[in-house]
């Protein structure tokens, strides 16, 4: 099977690789309309937080962050939103940073004055709705040959992710609690994810979908049931998704913020025959996660836990085979003696990357933004793990280039 020219080089430009869609996967692997692997090196794009809007658009024009994106070698965006906007997709771009005031308890006259930025960057936004942000997204990305995964991250529009935060698990699942699922209406969620997947056939751009950003059980929740509500939710929203759009990718992640996988290992697969040849997996892994904890002391213990709880759908000729990518991973990004990073840092990239390149498998940096509208009640929130400056203008660690620069090759293939 032919491999669709490489990146050899960060920053060349994707329009050469020649991608043609819909996708579809074949065992580990993710292909094109004709059959070339398509290696998935993305970035992520927030846009679940209270305004409802992609982050950023009061830094710079839409325009100018998709060709900062497609210059540097990305060929897709993980671009997330909340189950709030999915099934209000029609409020005004300014009457929703005048609601995320309300929702996020700031001032709304600045938040208004950043509406206004907005604004006269975008010209869609002035009378634009937040839908309307996530299309003028999605085509300028498209526009320069990138890609499109729409992520569903939460229900509530808020930061992510935490045990109380209320998002966590289906409140219609074993073991209701409200600290972890009060927000997390199981229907709704599956309407929302409905209707997304329905809009996207009107997207070029999009080309995936993820079900929901880190499922994670607490206190009674998941596990002494053998993760049914986690099989029996995924499986409908999966096939509605299908049904509603048949050339998505379908993307989910094990529970533990997805982080574990081992149950379809240990008890059983997923039945994904109404979705065949749509099925990705999804991991996460920072120098926090907790999963992967009492094996930090070595690389080669590290690297065996990524593959005993994740890595281990790549193996093939299993029912669980299928493509995996690891949709967040990410640092910060200056201050360390490493290249900008600290050694904490350091030693978990330096890890992580090995354990990548040597499955040459997808992944999703955390995150372009340089900084949020608002973030757990700041205004103007600065990120400290953007690859984007706190103006969104250029590259907030000059080292991560030759940083990220071997995860961008193509090594191996069908």
């Amino acid at each position: 099977m032919k491999i669709a020219s490489a990146l050899v080089m960060f920053g060349a430009a994707l329009p050469a690789l020649g991608i043609n869609v819909p996708l579809k996967t074949s065992s580990r692997w993710i292909l094109d309309a004709d059959g070339n692997r398509v290696k998935l090196r993305c970035i992520n794009w927030a846009g679940h937080l209270e305004t409802n809007t992609p982050e950023g658009l009061n830094k710079q024009p839409v325009s100018y962050i998709a060709d900062f994106i497609a210059k540097q070698g990305f060929n897709c965006v993980r671009l997330t939103y909340s189950i709030d906007h999915a099934l209000n997709p029609d409020t005004p771009i300014s009457q929703a940073f005048t609601n995320a005031a309300s929702a996020a308890s700031v001032d709304v006259n600045t938040m208004n004055s950043m509406y206004t930025q907005v604004a006269e960057k975008n010209a869609f936004a002035v009378n634009g709705t937040n839908r309307d942000a996530y299309a003028a997204v999605i085509a300028a990305l498209w526009d320069k040959g990138v890609m499109t995964i729409l992520d569903n991250h939460n229900s509530k529009a808020t930061w992510c992710c935490d045990l109380t935060d209320g998002n966590g698990w289906w409140d219609k699942g074993a073991g209701y609690n409200k600290a972890n699922s009060r927000y997390f209406n199981t229907d709704n969620w599956l309407r929302g994810l409905e209707s997304m997947a329905s809009w996207a056939q009107s997207q070029p751009g999009v080309v995936g979908m993820g079900l929901r950003n880190e499922i994670r059980e607490f206190l009674l929740q998941g596990t002494f049931n053998g993760r049914d509500d986690w099989y029996n939710y995924l499986t409908q929203a999966a096939t509605r998704v299908h049904k509603a759009n048949p050339d998505v990718l379908i993307l989910m992640g094990g529970t533990q913020s997805s982080t574990d996988l081992t149950h379809i290992r240990a008890n059983r697969n997923i039945d994904w025959s109404a979705w065949a040849g749509k099925h990705v997996w999804e991991w996460h892994a920072y120098e926090f996660t907790v999963t992967y904890a009492l094996a930090k002391a070595s690389c080669g213990a590290t690297k065996d836990a990524y593959g005993l709880f994740n890595g281990f759908v790549l193996e093939q000729g299993k029912d669980y085979t299928a493509p995996l990518i690891l949709t967040e991973f990410g640092f910060g990004q200056v201050g360390g003696g490493n290249m900008g990073l600290n050694d904490d840092d350091n030693k978990y990239f330096q890890c992580l990357r090995e354990y990548v390149l040597s499955n040459d498998s997808e992944w999703a940096i955390w995150a372009i933004m340089g900084s949020y509208y608002v973030r757990e009640g700041t205004i103007d929130y600065d990120e400290g793990f953007g690859v984007l400056s706190h103006d969104w203008s250029g590259f907030r660690n000059k080292d991560l280039p030759t940083l990220l620069e071997p995860m961008f090759k193509v090594t191996q293939g069908p």
